[in-house]
């Protein structure tokens, strides 16, 4: 398991714990989208098609909003696993519905 701060920034054991493989998973897809990104920025420095660029920065995009919504579906199931651990932490129905509608 791997902690994730809480909201409230408190670091007293109360943080979401996430499960090692969604971890794992999330940094691997956030380094692909690393590497996206710095083609895009080539991309723009070598003045090829706008189009081209554009649909870079969506595939960039749509990748990032994957990895965010694997994290939070993660840590909808830790919060279901222990609500008083997660209430602990801060994460709330309402913050929760927060974070969710931020990728949304």
């Amino acid at each position: 398991m791997r902690v994730l701060a809480a909201p409230n920034g408190k670091e007293d054991g109360s943080a979401m714990r996430l499960e090692e493989s969604t971890v794992s998973e999330v940094v691997v897809r956030l380094r692909r989208v690393e590497g996206q990104v710095r083609g895009i920025i080539d991309m723009i420095e070598s003045g090829r098609e706008c189009r081209d660029v554009v649909r870079q920065i969506s595939a960039a995009s749509r990748a990032l909003d994957r990895a965010g919504f694997k994290l939070l579906a993660s840590g909808l199931r830790a919060c279901l696993a222990d609500r008083e651990a997660a209430a602990r932490a801060g994460y709330s129905e309402a913050e929760l519905e927060k974070l969710f509608l931020q990728l949304a």
